[in-house]
């Protein structure tokens, strides 16, 4: 005999990620604990975190790295997704909620061998439904390699794909181009 398989409220999740030593992702219902990264993916992390901080400084932007939730609310399926990105950017004012973003402008994140597939197929998916996102950008650890996903005025989205690491990869959500020799450093040798 099978047990039911318990479904989490939103409010559950919410408490459980207050008290919780683990951070957990919650999809309508379910929720996943999230594996720790490796020593790359962490200076991946940084190294972006830390130049995009520097840019938006004075701003009305804010830049938060890996403990930050974004909450995603499927209103043709009745669903409520949180996701934890690993640099997350929102500009809007009304983003004002303690613990989830809901109305990000840039999200990345960085590839790891355990969450590749969900990071290109699911949360490409649900990221874009996002009316905020105008740039979604995964980063490879084990090579140099940056896709950017974007979403124009007319709201169609395209994808540029960057190898090279004299490349400058320019995110218009924020009006700013990060190299990628500084994307990459201590992380693969140039």
């Amino acid at each position: 005999m099978q047990s039911p398989l318990y479904l989490f409220t939103v409010e559950e999740y919410l408490e459980l990620e207050q008290s919780s030593d683990i951070r957990h992702e919650y999809f309508s219902g379910e929720v996943f604990a999230m594996a720790g990264g490796s020593k790359e993916h962490n200076m991946l992390s940084g190294n972006i975190y830390s130049g995009l901080r520097s840019h938006l400084r004075g701003s009305s932007c804010n830049v938060f790295m890996s403990d930050m939730k974004v909450k995603i609310n499927l209103a043709n399926e009745n669903k409520t997704i949180f996701y934890y990105p690993d640099v997350i950017v929102s500009c809007d004012t009304e983003d004002q909620d303690r613990y989830a973003l809901n109305y990000p402008c840039l999200i990345i994140e960085v590839l790891s061998p355990s969450t590749e597939t969900i990071d290109r197929r699911e949360k490409l998916i649900n990221y874009r439904t996002l009316p905020s996102l105008r740039e979604y950008v995964l980063i490879s650890q084990d090579q140099v390699k940056v896709e950017i996903y974007r979403q124009d005025q007319k709201g169609n989205w395209t994808i540029q794909t960057l190898i090279n690491i004299e490349d400058g990869l320019y995110l218009d959500s924020v009006d700013m181009t990060l190299k990628m020799a500084d994307i990459y450093e201590d992380v693969i040798s140039i």
